[in-house]
């Protein structure tokens, strides 16, 4: 890869600003705004004629494995599941990395994880008891000890990221939480950039046309989708309602 500072292209710069964009998000959406998000939730679930159910069946599903699409919060603990499991991969990955790595790439990797935490621990802290429990990880055909194999999986995983939220926002009702999934995505483009950029570099791969349309539009997937290629990665998988 050659030197950390003149060789990483266009990664380097994608990951600069998703570093810049996630300082926002964290400084826009504090513990102060954490207790803004609750308020708004509470009053989403009015607005979504949910005021019931926050006591009765929507608390009654924390705690197990169902993802329920038919509301708001169902959305957002898909998100914090998609989340969770990319913070997992980057922990075991920075954990005992592959011997292959070319200079700069593991704090590269490093910090995507710690972005990855940062949404996973805002989500986690704003749900609450609202929260779904996300069963444990598994990574069936992740060598984690090759380079190639690592970096494709990342990729692999930040694109797929992309398109959920892409696909997932337009179920959204609520404007604050539009704002607060366009705020994590648009970091986890830049990551899906990054990566991309350290499997081939200097192409133009960073936006390639597998990921970006005619249209300059990243691609979208419903969340039906998403999930049939993310269930192999969790132990037990999701039941989804509401699709």
């Amino acid at each position: 890869m050659g030197d950390v500072t003149g060789t990483r292209g266009v990664g380097a710069a994608a990951l600069a600003v998703a570093q810049q964009a996630d300082t926002a998000l964290g400084t826009a959406w504090g513990h102060s705004n954490r207790r803004e998000f609750l308020r708004l939730a509470a009053a989403g679930a009015a607005a979504l004629g949910l005021t019931t159910t926050m006591t009765g069946c929507v608390v009654a599903a924390a705690g197990t494995k169902k993802l329920d699409f038919r509301d708001d919060f169902g959305i957002l603990n898909f998100a914090y599941a998609l989340e969770t499991l990319e913070a997992r991969f980057y922990e075991k990955v920075v954990a005992a990395p592959p011997r292959d790595l070319r200079p700069g790439e593991l704090q590269i990797l490093r910090d995507i994880g710690d972005h990855e935490k940062a949404h996973a621990r805002f989500l986690k802290r704003s749900l609450q008891i609202l929260r779904v429990e996300v069963p444990m990880s598994v990574w069936p055909g992740i060598d984690f000890a090759s380079r190639q194999s690592v970096l494709t999986a990342a990729r692999n995983f930040e694109d797929l990221g992309v398109a959920g939220y892409n696909g997932a926002g337009t179920r959204l009702r609520l404007a604050e939480f539009l704002t607060i999934a366009g705020k994590i995505v648009s970091v986890e483009a830049r990551h899906a950039a990054a990566l991309r950029d350290l499997l081939n570099p200097g192409s133009r791969d960073f936006a390639g046309d597998d990921v970006v349309d005619a249209n300059g539009m990243d691609r979208a997937l419903e969340p039906g989708e998403v999930l049939a290629q993310a269930q192999k990665y969790f132990a037990e998988p999701y039941r989804a309602v509401g699709l």
